[in-house]
This record gives C-alpha cells, structure tokens and sequence, in this order.
C-alpha cells in the first residue's frame, strides 16, 4: 500500500508498505531512482516480510531534498522513518546510492538485523563521473509528453540491456510531472548531482567497523554498453576487510540490470541471506 508519512522529525517521506511477519525490510533506491525501482525484490519477499520501500526526499512522490542533501541527510532520514514507524530488528536493503545510505544507517543504529547491499557503499573513482553523470542529463530536459519521455528512457536503458515491459513502462512514468507547456523529470538536477558528488565523501574505514550486523554484498560485474561496471572488486575491499560478519555475491549482470531485470539468482541469493539466523 502507498502512503504519504510525516516522520518525528517533520519529513513527508512517500512509501509503499507491504505485510509479512518475517521481519521488517526497508528497500532503498538509487541516485535517480524511487520506491518502484525495487519493486522486483518488494514482489518476491512480500509475503514473509514486510517490505517498506520508500521515495527518499527530492524523488517521486516525497518533499523536495534539503539545500543540504547527501548521502548523509538520507540516512539521517532513514533512521528518523524507521524511529517514526517504531520498527525493530529492521533489515537494511540498498541499492546502489541506496547501499551508502543503508551503510551509514546500519553503522550508527544499535539494532539492525541484517544489511544487504546490492551494488552500494563501494570507494569512489574519477571513472564513475564519466559513466554518470551523462545519465542525468534528462534531469534537466524538457520533453513534449510523458509519452516522449517514456520513449527516450526506453531508448537509453535498452542499450543498457535493459528489458522493456510494463513495469519499467510504470517506473519510468512515475518519474515525470507536468509543468506547463512541458513534462520535466521530479528530481532536480543540481540537487541530483550533489548527491552524488557526496559519494566521494563516503568513509569506509570510519563507517565499516560500526556495522555489527551479517551483511550481503551483491557486485554487479557486467558492463554497461561500451563501459567497464560502476564498482569492481577493489571498489567493495575495505568494506569486505572490515565488516565483521560480510558474504559476498557476484553477478555477471551489469549495475542497472541488477533492478531494472527481474534477478532470480539474486533473489535466491537475498532470501537464502535472510533465512539464516542473525549471529
């Protein structure tokens, strides 16, 4: 079910919350992404868990992101989301910007059950500006429809291997809002950017050492049309080095398939994660 929630701290944060009675996963999207961007692994754990996946601030359907934003402030509002909705032994899944987030979250809550991240929280290089930040460049387009614009995301994705149905049909259409004479993507650009640049401040060595919880590290090894993948082995070292209790998963699917296809490797990978008893 979706809903607006006004967290403790004042955030309208939009959510789409799922019953199961296994434990609480909270789903956290990537850079440009939203709540519908992990609805593949929502559908497939809804059921035994429940699922809460979420729009952070600046995407989708909740309040514009702060002057401030970061990876930083997102994790600060995930904690506040998870204090709000009083959830304990919560489960921390990240995608991509979303495994930074859930890092940070997990190293500074007391009571996280497990940490999953998928793609996320590896060390920055110059090389991932370069596959990027062209892909926020719709962020600053004008498109004549929302039409127009599903039409050029199909476009970009497909040469990323992307496989286009209905569901990236929903994905890539809730991204977008009417203003005026033009259809303009929700995010902002230069909010968007300093997101990302906030990659680059992200500390493993002071972040790793907190998180006491089992974690999953899923490294999405194919390449990206003509490019090398976002994150490779030495991307995720100091993580995998420092993190008490860490497994780690490879896939031969590249960053963007790892949500935008259905993963069933992936997915049995996740729930056999999840079945195991916490340490």
């Amino acid at each position: 079910m979706e809903k607006q929630i006004t967290t403790n701290k004042g955030k309208s944060l939009h959510i789409c919350d799922t019953p199961g009675e296994q434990g609480t996963i909270i789903a956290v999207h990537g850079l440009t992404g939203h709540h519908k961007q992990m609805q593949y692994y929502q559908r497939k754990l809804s059921g035994r868990y429940r699922v809460i996946s979420l729009d952070m601030r600046g995407r989708g359907k909740s309040e514009a992101a702060p002057p401030e934003t970061s990876i930083f402030t997102h994790a600060n509002d995930v904690i506040d989301l998870i204090e709000t909705m009083e959830i304990e032994r919560s489960i921390l899944m990240g995608y991509s910007m979303g495994g930074y987030v859930c890092a940070l979250a997990a190293g500074r809550l007391q009571h996280v059950s497990k940490l999953i991240l998928l793609d996320g929280a590896g060390t920055m290089e110059d090389y991932q500006r370069d596959l990027i930040l062209p892909s926020l460049e719709r962020l600053r387009t004008a498109f004549e429809s929302e039409d127009d614009y599903a039409a050029k995301t199909k476009q970009l994705y497909m040469g990323l291997n992307i496989t286009w149905n209905e569901d990236m049909e929903t994905i890539a259409r809730y991204e977008v809002q009417h203003n005026g004479d033009v259809w303009e993507h929700k995010s902002n650009y230069d909010k968007t950017l300093q997101d990302f640049e906030s990659f680059y401040d992200f500390d493993p060595e002071s972040t790793a050492p907190f998180i006491s919880c089992s974690t999953l590290l899923v490294i999405a090894e194919g390449s990206m049309g003509n490019n090398p993948s976002l994150f490779h082995e030495g991307s995720y070292q100091t993580i995998q080095d420092t993190v008490s209790s860490i497994e780690t998963v490879h896939t031969p699917v590249n960053h963007y398939e790892l949500v935008f296809n259905e993963q069933p490797k992936i997915l049995q990978a996740v729930e056999s994660f999840l079945a195991k008893e916490e340490r």
